[in-house]
């Protein structure tokens, strides 16, 4: 049925999208975006973490010892374990690409 001179399905104006178009393609740009404000939200919680964990902590390490917020202690605990795990990580991935490499040069 047409009302003021628009099909239904078009919406106001006829400019509209119908039930059986496409729906755009994700791209990087949309990507980077999503992860953009991820990443301000994650950060803007860990201000607020730091913040109010702001006591003073003494931190011993092998032979050393120093004074610290408690918020920057748990941050600097958590960025060493990421580290680890990154150096793990890495070099496993290192491992299959090697292997990889054999395989294809087995196969020729």
């Amino acid at each position: 049925m047409v009302e003021n001179g628009a099909d239904k399905d078009e919406g106001v104006g006829g400019a509209g999208t119908r039930a059986d178009e496409e729906r755009l393609a994700r791209t990087r740009t949309g990507g980077i975006w999503v992860s953009v404000v991820v990443a301000v939200v994650v950060l803007v919680f860990l201000l607020v973490f730091i913040v109010q964990n702001s006591d003073s902590v003494t931190v011993h390490f092998l032979w050393m010892a120093g004074n610290l917020p408690l918020g920057v202690a748990m941050i600097f605990a958590v960025l060493a374990g990421a580290l680890l795990v990154a150096l793990v990580g890495t070099a496993r991935i290192l491992q299959l690409r090697r292997s990889a490499k054999h395989r294809a040069r087995r196969t020729k």
